[in-house]
């Protein structure tokens, strides 16, 4: 037990390395002992009493590593010539100073922390700056010497070491032990040679330049200075040649491993190829030149080496020359005994991915300013590659372990208050780390997102809650989010942990909320953290935690089909569908009783017997279905809700994975049809679908429509979850059309003309919403053309927006659409049409040409939330959605002669808009806005206008535009009812001088120039069919044109205007009333501007416009200034 306490006490230590720290908790798990009932002592503290105590397992080496104690050689000879004090030391045999993973040598920066400097030498005592010259000094004589030592070391050791391996194991047909043995042998010839070769010159070589460097630092030194100089470089010459030899011989031994690899690859593909057909490898040669020739003492025997032969390359393992002797053979001492796994062969593919890591982390730590050198952050990353170094030269779980944990931990630690770019540096090479250990030739996605969860669930509270770190592991894909959700929602403790809430408000903000948000994450994978904010949100009485109801609110908005409240509703049964697609833990021989079960149904499904028309022939397919069910049960598949699920995941995978080797085989034969290639995909996920169908239909009692509905969402769940982890892994190489077949074979099955199913028709559309909701463009790039022709399919359109009662389908479809906007705004904004992106925006313009025509009275609806996301660039697009006008209405052609607005019977009637536009008001703001309009106070409102709407510098993203239209369209609405109010209707002389127009004449004068045409397009986008906005709008519109105090904005709104009508029809009505208004009213002097003749292909874009509205003749009086308003 006081060895155990003496461990605990180590633990304790606050600089101990991660590793060593993980070897007492695994050795006090083994012994059954609770390290935290140890009581650990200060034995390690006391350093009186550790003098005193004998050395029990080295010699004693205090004489070498403190330059004092140094044998009277070394002083007496410092005033002799340095050929004299070089000669003298290097007749006597160095005690090994260094174990072989105590040094650094992927850079000559790893020589610095043992670099030895006696403080007694008398020239360091009289120039203490000198001091700087013997780093250089060292580093320059290994540099010098250790190109042609390594290359001379390896040439000739190699020859030697392959000659006899070669014959040792000539009858041994494991690589493994082949190659390990190889290498501790060459290690050893290796590191000798190079030992005898580098001693001697490395020893003067040190001291000549030493004795330069001081030269050169005092220029006019005195005979006694130049003594000091000599003894100087001669005494640490001596102190630090070991330390360079060993630098030159680990190099040597490091670059040695591969060469070997190289010279000994035929044999290890001999062996390993020996095995692939089933046979034992031997060399007939040598068997039988070992059988006829050599006696039976020394004869190789089949099948391995003799133990005692092979303790003599564990003995050269230990016992490297100019190194300490170790029990660390990189693997478990003896283990060349015993075969080893087949995996031991994959130790060269980790190397090779630490050597990547480390030369990346050496860039890092170069580019570094030197000013911040002494940065910890930069000392930091130094740690990283020493353990990096560390883990490469053990490579095993162990010390992986340990450094995921540095990194982990090390990424948590990062503040933003350091430099910036090193801090982007130094989060860069933390994940180059994690990246590098995730590598499938390491140790793979799973157990390394396993590890990293499970640090960032333990670690400490300081800084578990870096809510920038976290969204960098979970954007990189370093996070099991299933496990990482559920902690989150615990540890917020129902609203107890202020510090969890905040972090989780922070992360659902920026994970979902956020246009940066990452693509890869869905509302499934925080199902469980937003529905503890909820909870939170709900139990809270007024009390909750800053922000959280707007954050709910905005989630709500976001995903209002998306959320339920009830644990097992159908939602929680998706979002649990999700989260099990990626458990792949399934207990022994479920797949192949899996794979057995959806062979034997694709064949009944595809019998002859099993019918499809009639009545009777559909009974005896769900008397299949049944006898199905019963071999399910027999089999013990529909046992449990969880074997559910698992087996359906299962058939999702395989039906998936036929058709991936489908579509491979067209690839590899292009002359192939391509029809009967999708035909034989579809062979097996039509079953599928029916299946799933016929089970929905079939589950629960007739009249328990809640079963179904759960085990609808919880499949779709699982699709849904496969298509995303499919997405992520193939990236590139993922095929839609599984998934799109799946998705609409089972949406026709489900809308079916069948009582059954038309009882739970609206649960059924929403659960499919809900899940193209989640696989939305932004989240499945990948699948974007099938998520469009699902979403715009003639049935689903005609069941969301025709067949379901009241319009309950409405908001669901319109999110959809929005999804859609969202994910083409970018590439619109920049006008970045690839290929790709224009058919997806040819699609994207006949599916709102069908809604235009089918369902314009949606458009009318929905024009706000739709315009909202959309680039002010895009006219056409927009000009589509404002033209909807509804069925029922007539529409006055706006190119009458003196047409009446304002005595149309439907312009007094305001249009109905579903978007709750005043959501993206900030509360303030909001209760500023309306003591305005009100009262006009505060009266500092209209100055702080334009530094509300504005949000940044940068030119094209200055201001949020989401909030400039909400604060056109809520001020208009307020002044039509004001005016209302008072008896009146909209026109040019009573929307003047009041609160609201005081506003919109404020935003016009005060924004620059890209802040008014934001605003002016606002007010574009209500100019629409005959309606009170129309009117209001048209009025403000033309006003503000009157009303201009500079000609820059008159040239805006006449812009704003023409652009809407120099693309292609169809134009909304309200705005062709303007412009015709505009240019026909001689109150305006419109063909007076300079604006209008600033070039004559702008003026004959104005006479061409003119005609196209008026006709030739009357706009050519109009231009004239004869015609008549």
């Amino acid at each position: 037990m006081a060895i155990m306490n003496v461990l605990a006490e180590l633990h304790q230590e606050h600089d101990l390395k991660l590793n060593l720290k993980f070897e007492i908790e695994v050795l006090c798990k083994n012994l059954a002992l609770d390290i935290n009932e140890l009581k650990p002592g200060s034995l390690l503290k006391d350093k009186d009493h550790l003098k005193n105590l004998d050395e029990q397992l080295s010699a004693p080496k205090k004489d070498v590593k403190q330059p004092e104690e140094l044998p009277p050689i070394t002083t007496t000879t410092a005033s002799t010539t340095p050929a004299t004090s070089t000669t003298c030391t290097a007749t006597v045999p160095p005690q090994p100073q260094y174990s072989y993973h105590d040094i650094n040598v992927y850079s000559l920066g790893g020589l610095a922390p043992h670099i030895t400097l006696n403080p007694t030498i008398p020239l360091f005592q009289a120039h203490p700056q000198l001091k700087q010259c013997v780093r250089q000094a060292i580093e320059r004589a290994v540099q010098e010497l250790v190109h042609p030592v390594v290359d001379r070391s390896i040439k000739i050791a190699m020859t030697t070491c392959e000659q006899i391996v070669r014959k040792d194991f000539a009858l041994d047909s494991e690589e493994s032990r082949m190659r390990v043995a190889a290498h501790h042998m060459m290690r050893n010839l290796t590191a000798g040679m190079a030992m005898i070769t580098c001693r001697e010159p490395l020893l003067m070589g040190i001291a000549t330049n030493l004795k330069n460097s001081f030269a050169n630092a005092l220029r006019a030194a005195s005979p006694q200075q130049r003594d000091m100089m000599e003894q100087a470089a001669a005494q640490l010459a001596q102190d630090n040649c070991e330390l360079a030899c060993c630098f030159i011989q680990k190099t040597a031994v490091e670059k040695a491993g591969p060469e070997m690899d190289k010279r000994l690859a035929t044999e290890f593909e001999l062996r390993k190829h020996a095995r692939q057909e089933g046979r034992r490898y031997c060399d007939p040669v040598v068997l039988t030149y070992q059988a006829e020739r050599m006696p039976e003492q020394i004869r190789l025997k089949v099948g391995g080496v003799d133990p005692k032969q092979l303790a003599v390359y564990e003995e050269f393992a230990r016992n490297v020359p100019g190194f300490l002797p170790t029990n660390d053979l990189t693997q478990p001492t003896g283990f060349l005994a015993q075969p080893m796994k087949q995996q031991a062969w994959a130790t060269d593919d980790v190397a090779q991915i630490y050597d990547k890591c480390m030369t990346e982390l050496e860039q890092h730590l170069q580019s570094i300013p030197h000013t911040l050198a002494m940065n910890p952050q930069a000392q930091a990353l130094r740690s990283l590659l020493e353990a990096v170094v560390v883990a490469r030269n053990s490579r095993d779980a162990i010390a992986a372990l340990g450094l995921l944990q540095k990194a982990v931990e090390g990424l948590l630690d990062a503040t933003s208050g350091a430099d910036a770019d090193l801090l982007l540096r130094y989060r860069e090479c933390h994940l180059l780390v994690l990246k590098a250990l995730q590598d499938g030739r390491a140790y793979g996605s799973p157990w390394c997102n396993k590890q990293i969860t499970r640090c960032l669930i333990e670690c400490r509270d300081e800084y578990k809650y870096n809510v920038e770190a976290v969204e960098l592991l979970i954007r990189n894909h370093l996070v099991n989010m299933q496990q990482y959700d559920l902690h989150l929602a615990q540890s917020m403790e129902n609203g107890l942990n202020y510090m969890a809430v905040a972090f989780a408000m922070q992360l659902v903000k920026i994970l979902l909320v956020d246009e940066r948000s990452v693509a890869h994450v869905t509302e499934a994978d925080l199902f469980h953290t937003i529905e503890t904010l909820m909870r939170i949100n709900a139990h809270s009485r007024g009390n909750a935690p800053e922000g959280l109801p707007q954050l709910m609110e905005v989630v709500r908005s976001n995903y209002e089909a998306m959320i339920d409240r009830a644990h097992g509703g159908p939602n929680f049964m998706m979002h649990s569908g999700i989260s099990q697609a990626s458990e792949y833990d399934d207990p022994p021989g479920l797949r192949e009783k899996a794979e057995y079960l959806l062979r034997e149904w694709v064949n009944l499904y595809h019998s002859a017997a099993a019918g499809r028309d009639s009545t009777k022939a559909f009974s005896a397919f769900v008397g299949q279905v049944e006898l199905l069910e019963r071999k399910m049960h027999q089999q013990g598949i529909l046992k449990t809700d969880d074997l559910i699920t698992r087996f359906f995941r299962l058939c999702t995978e395989m039906c998936v994975e036929i058709s991936y080797r489908a579509q491979a085989e067209q690839q590899h034969n292009p002359a192939a049809n391509p029809t009967m290639i999708r035909a034989k995909c579809y062979h097996n996920l039509d079953a599928f679908v029916r299946l799933i169908a016929l089970l929905v239909k079939h589950s629960g009692e007739a009249t328990n429509t809640v079963t179904k509905i759960n085990l609808l969402n919880k499949v779709l769940g699982i699709v849904v979850g496969v298509l995303l982890q499919d997405h992520d892994v193939r990236q590139s190489e993922f095929q839609q059309l599984p998934y799109h077949r799946i998705f609409i074979m089972l949406l026709l099955e489900l809308n079916a003309p069948e009582h059954v199913l038309e009882t739970i028709n609206f649960q059924t559309l929403t659960a499919f919403c809900n899940t193209f909701h989640i696989l939305r463009p932004t989240k499945a790039p990948g699948f974007v053309y099938a998520w469009l022709e699902l979403i715009s399919h003639r049935i689903f359109i005609a069941r969301m927006l025709a067949h379901t009662p009241q319009q309950k389908g409405w908001p669901m479809y319109a999110q959809l659409l929005i999804d859609l906007f969202k994910y083409l705004a970018p590439f619109l904004r920049n006008v970045e049409l690839t290929k790709p992106m224009q058919i997806l925006y040819k699609g994207t313009l006949r599916v709102l040409l069908v809604l235009l025509h089918d369902f314009p009275e949606f458009l009318c609806d929905y024009h706000y939330g739709f315009c909202d996301v959309i680039p002010p660039n895009c006219i056409q697009l927009r000009n589509l959605i404002l033209s909807a006008f509804p069925r029922n209405m007539r529409l006055p052609d706006p190119f009458t002669p003196n047409l009446k607005v304002d005595m149309l019977s439907e312009i007094n009637i305001a249009p109905r808009i579903l978007t709750n536009f005043t959501g993206v008001m900030p509360p303030q703001f909001k209760k500023d806005l309306d003591s305005y309009l009100k009262t006009r106070s505060p009266v500092t409102f209209l100055s702080d206008l334009r530094s509300n709407l504005q949000v940044s510098n940068e030119p094209g993203n200055r201001y949020n535009i989401q909030l400039i239209n909400a604060l056109v369209l809520y001020v208009g609405t307020q002044a039509i009812a004001h005016i209302h109010n008072k008896g009146s209707t909209p026109s040019m002389s009573t929307i003047t001088h009041s609160a609201h127009m005081d506003i919109f004449q404020n935003l016009a004068v005060d924004l620059d120039t890209e802040g008014r045409y934001l605003f002016l397009n606002a007010i574009a986008n209500q100019l629409r069919y005959p309606n009170s906005h129309t009117h209001y709008f048209s009025c403000t519109m033309l006003y503000l044109f009157a009303e201009a105090n500079t000609e820059a904005i008159q040239e805006q709104i006449t812009r704003v205007l023409l652009e809407r009508l120099i693309v292609n029809r169809p134009h909304p009505w309200g705005l062709l009333i303007t412009f015709i208004e505009l240019i026909k009213n001689p109150a305006f002097k419109f063909w007076n501007h300079e604006f209008v003749h600033c070039a004559p292909e702008i003026e004959k874009l104005f006479q061409s416009v003119a005609q196209c509205c008026m006709g030739q003749k009357q706009a050519q009086q109009v231009m004239e200034g004869t015609g008549t308003s």
